[in-house]
């Protein structure tokens, strides 16, 4: 079983990270898919970096730094992982993931990057449990 997990480097994304890692110390048998989705490239990017090679390479490395934390949780639980830098809209980016990598689960944070001004779920939480064909658990923080 493969469990996606979005990570954007905030707290609710590494809780989740951690209540992942909950399921698989307790006993189920899983994966995880640490992924991180980078926004497309503004107008303001375009102008100022012309090559899309070092756009690409900025966003990755970008992403992998987001990811960097999630990473050192699931290597120090001993709990097998892989990640994935992904650019576009965060919410189909992910779900395009855990199709194609064949994931049974996500789990989210409540809130993350992608908050929303008076929803009580970020809005990539809130739109993954409205669009996914898969279960979704959403964490909340303890913080």
């Amino acid at each position: 079983m493969k469990i996606l997990v979005p990570v954007d480097g905030s707290a609710e994304s590494l809780a989740a990270v951690r209540h992942a890692l909950a399921l698989v110390r307790e006993g189920l048998r899983a994966s995880l898919l640490l992924v991180n989705v980078q926004e497309p490239a503004g107008l303001y990017e375009l102008l100022r970096v012309h090559d899309a090679d070092a756009i690409e390479t900025i966003a990755r490395e970008a992403g992998e730094h987001l990811l960097a934390e999630g990473v050192a949780l699931c290597q120090a639980a001993g709990v097998d992982h892989e990640i994935e830098v992904a650019r576009g809209e965060p919410t189909h980016a992910l779900l395009d993931i855990a199709e194609d990598e064949g994931c049974a689960l996500i789990v989210a944070g409540a809130h993350g990057k992608g908050e929303s001004e008076g929803r009580r779920l970020g809005s990539v939480a809130h739109a993954l449990l409205h669009d996914a064909s898969l279960p979704v658990t959403v964490v909340r923080s303890a913080l």
